[in-house]
């Protein structure tokens, strides 16, 4: 229970970090292709973290689809 609130107070860390780069609607078509797009762009890796976190990547993806429809 405590690790889904933390990926709710993550996951739109994401979001932000995903809205930030200039080549967005691009890379919304290339998230579309493969969901690991968002570990390896580093949109799921938090400051101070050196590897991106799978379920912060995961509903990032959500999120970032509920914006692409």
């Amino acid at each position: 229970m405590a690790e889904d609130v933390i990926i709710e107070r993550l996951a739109p860390i994401c979001v932000i970090q995903f809205n930030q780069d200039p080549e967005k609607t691009a890379e919304l078509e290339e998230l579309r292709e493969t969901r690991s797009y968002v570990e390896d762009q580093g949109w799921a890796t938090m400051s101070g973290e050196e590897a991106p976190d799978r379920k912060v990547a995961d509903e990032c993806v959500r999120l970032l689809m509920l914006i692409g429809e």
